[in-house]
């Protein structure tokens, strides 16, 4: 048997074969679909590729290349196919960096120089600034990509996103790794990451710092609390630019919801909506006769994105889960009303209001909700600041999607109106954009007291930097948090003393743990596989012991962390094999049981693109097979079968259970009147047993 591999990671098997043992399921024209138990059917001619063939069906292995849950990338192999689900990109590392600032700040340039104490480590002299009890880096802001230790990324034959807060690392992924495979995404990921992607490069390439720092991460064991449990710095990287992103975008194809794709004939890949976002999806990955559902920043609260779709993810024999809550202990519905009041509360204390955030998501429900509740305050006149490099794209994109949104947002469009109240917002001019701070207009709209929405959530780039050297020492301000990504007391860090007011009011719609375990009941999965934090309570709430997923006697649980090698309990019993019709004419069923059939047949079996197709023989290819051959079955009736050994001359046979049958001891044997104990079995013997069985069975013949 040859075996090839082309550039795409297709195997390509031919040879010859003679299948037994056919289990009858449903007529195809022109030739016949069928059913077939592998292991038993497939009787090779050939034995080099056997050992290939069975472990190619058994081995699916899955693992984790991040180290935070809710920026997940993961590999796994099913079918000979290597799959990456998602390709999160983990920012806590840019906490450790000073901010970057567009304008020289004499506070961050002045804050002193840290040294170890010992006095050594000169190299390291420049790199750290001290600020408060905390140091950090004075360079420019590096990121922890996913792990690339244990997977070659170009053998990655498809990528799988789940939504745009989960395709940050896709550059680091696709670009300078030899990467040749797809890239699958629904059309508002694709277009929202793009946005994000590309206002992430612009923040930093807007503040380039001529200094490089990298001597510290060679003394990390030194350096105080947190830098010194920084997780793998050797790893990080410096962000991509714009020639790499649009490359990486480039690679995607764009997907409809519960559009079916087929991944070189071995699996089918579909995507499902999972309500946490705009075109957010959870992926439903098949073959024959196995499923395996990957879920990932799901939700069942009613917002602006789709309503999860979770019809379609039952019964799978494998249920990936990740992804679910930052904020275990509180509720967005909560956090979003009090964030209005505190704003509103601000407003009319004469003081502005910074909100980071991103320049998609939740944004647009704050833009909804605070102007209702500033209204009702009497401050509606205090006007809202949206500031991003791409603010102007993500408003004009919220209102074109309209078939990504929750039916109530739809049905806006055809009254007609605008799915979202801020395009009114817009036109009345309560809601303004600008690109930048020093954008061309910013200085003649603004007026104070506002609200400003910019970036980043991290504090350590893009505008909000700005704002909070303008307003931080003005008590009246204040400044509220609303994306969990980040830790909002060492997001501040770098900025203390600071004297505006803090809110934290995190509001994250993915699953909470009451949720996913409800969720997981629902769907009754065969196997769970988890992050193993997932199955401990939050650090933030240890006590709370309730806040883990559930381990029930009816699934079993697979708990995996960064860089663990997981084997899934999926082992591929069956296949499908096409067969033309000369080949399908020469079946003879036999009917063993209600329901099976067996029959025996000989073909050219040629497996392509993980396709089975059974055709005739060539020209004298049928001589090659061993003409005659018949294969026994039926069951044998015991009493009978010893009854004949007696007649035979074999006398004293025990009988012992041995699992679903019995194991049958022979004992002596009578030759010429005289019992000889048996201790090998002749010739003789082995033959008159073979023909006392197939006196009591049924035979197939080729």
């Amino acid at each position: 048997m040859n075996m090839k591999k082309d550039r795409k990671g297709c195997r390509y098997h031919i040879g010859r074969y003679q299948l037994l043992y056919l289990k009858l399921k449903s007529y195809k024209s022109p030739g016949l679909e069928m059913s077939v138990d592998i292991k038993p059917i497939l009787k090779v001619e050939l034995k080099q590729e056997d050992e290939h063939l069975n472990s190619s069906f058994e081995r699916n292995i899955f693992y984790c290349l991040s180290n935070d849950p809710n920026k997940p990338c993961h590999i796994l192999t099913f079918r000979e196919i290597t799959l990456m689900l998602d390709c999160g990109l983990s920012m806590q590392s840019v906490l450790n960096f000073l901010p970057l600032s567009y304008v020289y700040s004499n506070r961050l340039h002045n804050l002193p120089v840290w040294m170890p104490n010992d006095g050594g480590d000169t190299d390291v002299e420049g790199e750290l600034r001290e600020n408060g009890d905390r140091i950090f880096i004075d360079s420019l802001p590096e990121f922890c990509p996913p792990l690339d230790k244990l997977i070659d990324f170009a053998q990655v034959d498809v990528i799988l996103i789940s939504n745009y807060l989960c395709m940050m690392a896709l550059p680091f992924i696709t670009e300078g790794t030899g990467f040749q495979g797809k890239v699958y995404a629904t059309e508002p990921t694709l277009q929202i990451g793009r946005l994000l992607l590309e206002e992430l490069v612009t923040h930093i390439e807007q503040c380039p710092k001529a200094n490089f720092a990298s001597q510290w991460k060679n003394i990390v064991h030194k350096l105080p609390y947190p830098l010194n449990e920084s997780f793998k710095p050797k790893s990080w990287r410096q962000i991509y630019n714009m020639a790499n992103v649009n490359e990486s975008l480039s690679r995607i194809q764009m997907v409809g919801y519960n559009e079916k794709i087929d991944i070189y004939g071995a699996l089918q890949v579909l995507p499902t909506s999972s309500g946490y976002n705009l075109g957010s999806s959870n992926w439903i990955i098949t073959s024959d006769h196995e499923k395996v559902v990957y879920l990932s920043g799901s939700s069942t609260l009613t917002t602006h994105p789709r309503p999860m779709d979770h019809h379609a993810l039952k019964n799978a024999d494998v249920l990936i889960m990740t992804d679910l809550t930052q904020t275990p202990i509180s509720n967005p519905d909560s956090m979003l009303g009090l964030l209005c009041v505190v704003v509103s509360l601000t407003l009319r204390g004469g003081g502005n209001a910074l909100i980071p955030c991103y320049p998609s998501g939740v944004i647009y429900d704050l833009f909804e909700c605070l102007s209702i509740k500033m209204q009702d305050l009497g401050v509606q006149n205090c006007p809202m600041f949206f500031i991003s490099p791409v603010a102007d794209m993500s408003l004009a994109y919220s209102n074109i999607l309209a078939e990504w949104l929750s039916s109530a947002k739809q049905n806006r469009v055809y009254v007609p109106d605008e799915p979202f109240p801020h395009a009114l917002l817009l036109k009345n001019s309560k809601l303004k954009h600008f690109k930048h701070i020093y954008s061309e207009g910013f200085s003649t709209d603004f007026q104070e007291p506002c609200v400003v929405f910019c970036g980043h959530p991290s504090l350590r780039f893009g505008d909000v930097v700005q704002f909070i050297e303008l307003w931080g020492n003005n008590p009246r301000n204040c400044i509220v948090f609303t994306e969990p990504d980040f830790d909002y007391i060492e997001a501040l860090a770098p900025f203390q003393p600071i004297q505006m007011k803090v809110a934290h009011c995190a509001i994250d719609t993915s699953l909470n743990f009451t949720q996913a375990n409800k969720l997981i009941k629902d769907l009754k999965p065969t196997t769970l596989v988890v992050p193993e934090c997932y199955t401990q309570p939050p650090v933030s709430a240890p006590t709370l012991t309730e806040l883990v997923i559930e381990n029930n006697s009816d699934r079993t649980l697979i708990p995996y962390k960064w860089g663990e090698v997981i084997n899934l309990p999926l082992k591929r019993k069956q296949g499908q094999i096409i067969m033309e019709t000369e080949v399908a004419q020469k079946i003879n069923p036999i009917e063993v049981k209600t329901g099976i059939s067996l029959s025996a047949l000989s073909g050219a079996l040629t497996i392509k693109d993980n396709v089975h197709n059974m055709t005739s023989f060539d020209a004298g290819g049928e001589n090659k097979l061993q003409k005659g051959t018949h294969y026994e079955w039926g069951l044998v009736n015991v009493t009978e079968f010893l009854q004949k050994l007696a007649q035979e001359g074999i006398i004293d046979a025990k009988v012992e259970p041995s699992g679903n049958g019995v194991m049958i001891h022979l004992v002596s044997f009578v030759i010429q009147g005289v019992p000889t104990e048996i201790y090998l079995l002749t010739k003789e013997i082995r033959q008159m047993l073979i023909s006392i069985l197939r006196l009591r069975l049924r035979f197939l013949g080729v």
